[in-house]
């Protein structure tokens, strides 16, 4: 298919243009021949990307009116040179102001991206993760080679800033396909109650995780009221939403015991007042929103001491690329069950989000927190060993 930009009979509309001279600015030419370049095949992208931001510029890539070899560095190119703040359509105003005014992340709404992301086959997710369905970010800075040993080591890690010991009992707050509690149970001893609002992943943690000390419930976290030693929440904050970050908090702080130690791991964003992508929302993460690390530390101030913040975001850029490569691999098997237009858009989150994380756009934090202050201070483990 030609790209109509390379078609010189063609006379360019302002929006064209305006888009041209938009994409330039990162150094990204339409119907170029570099990778990042774009080759645009209908002449209402370049309408659709100016009006509604990254949502036309994502739907439009879903129904094959343009593409990029190279999406992911495509992707980094914009974010680099703040291009998303450049257009600022209407929607995205609205969907911030959305987010103000009210709780999309309520008891009755919370379910909701469970049956619309994590529910949507176990295969097609054993395909394109670990052995252990770890989907968060692998700690590849410990010398990890590849996938398997990037999630190990990010588990290793947890467990060994969370200070397990035999006997201890863990909570995990969103514990998706059970990868930290069964590496838990089965390096360190302890027992795991885990909650997801994902049948699909709490019935295949039940099944790979048998006779080890697990508990999956499918349960909201603001219904938790029992004594652990040790939490952990591990992805699963970015479903929060800032209204509910207190609560989430108090809960946590209720359920752990003193002494205890409070793991938080979650996807955070440089600016407090930035809003959800409107694409990222209506397509793979309903109602979501990421934290700053401000937003965090009001809802801990008088409920945790932060004892510990560690940042390794630049490695979810190379899990994401892991993730993609995985996914294209296996894609053959599921292209008749999901079709074409899953697979552009799931291509589009893999490699969008991996370019938002090489321009340092987003960050990956891992809090310890402790309810009184550790005596003498707290320290971080050697979080180089593999």
């Amino acid at each position: 298919m030609n790209s109509i930009s390379n078609i010189p009979s063609l006379k360019k509309t302002s929006e064209e243009k305006a888009l041209s001279e938009l994409l330039g600015q990162a150094d990204i030419t339409i119907g170029g021949h570099r990778p990042w370049d774009m080759q645009i095949y209908n002449s209402k992208v370049s309408a659709r990307v100016l009006s509604m931001g990254n949502l036309g510029l994502g739907e439009s890539y879903m129904d094959g009116d343009w593409d990029v070899d190279q999406l992911d560095e495509f992707f980094y190119r914009i974010l680099h040179a703040h291009l998303d703040q450049k257009i600022q359509p209407l929607r995205m105003i609205l969907l911030s102001l959305r987010a103000r005014l009210f709780n999309l992340q309520s008891l009755k709404r919370a379910w909701t991206v469970g049956e619309a992301h994590y529910d949507i086959g176990n295969d097609f997710y054993a395909s394109m993760l670990d052995s252990r369905m770890t989907y968060t970010c692998g700690y590849w800075q410990s010398g990890a080679k590849n996938l398997e040993q990037a999630q190990d080591a990010k588990l290793d890690m947890i467990c060994r800033k969370l200070q397990l010991k035999p006997g201890m009992r863990l909570l995990d707050i969103g514990c998706g396909w059970g990868s930290l509690m069964g590496y838990a149970a089965e390096h360190y001893g302890v027992e795991c109650v885990g909650i997801t609002i994902s049948k699909e992943q709490a019935d295949w943690a039940q099944n790979r995780y048998a006779g080890l000390p697990l508990e999956f419930r499918l349960q909201d976290y603001r219904s938790i009221n029992e004594p652990f030693d040790r939490i952990a929440s591990i992805g699963m904050f970015e479903h929060v939403g800032y209204k509910n970050y207190k609560t989430y908090m108090t809960v946590a702080h209720r359920c752990l015991k003193e002494g205890g130690l409070f793991l938080l791991h979650t996807i955070g964003k440089n600016q407090r007042r930035s809003h959800t992508d409107a694409w990222i929302d209506k397509y793979i993460f309903p109602n979501g929103y990421l934290p700053s690390i401000g937003q965090i530390g009001d809802a801990i101030d008088g409920l945790f001491v932060a004892e510990d913040l560690h940042n390794f975001s630049a490695d979810y850029d190379k899990t994401l690329m892991a993730w993609h490569a995985n996914f294209e691999a296996a894609w053959p098997k599921f292209k008749d069950q999901y079709g074409e237009r899953f697979y552009r858009m799931w291509r589009y989150y893999l490699l969008l989000c991996a370019g938002v994380f090489r321009a340092r756009d987003m960050q990956l934090w891992q809090w310890v927190l402790s309810k009184e202050g550790i005596k003498g201070g707290y320290q971080r483990p050697d979080i180089h060993k593999v």
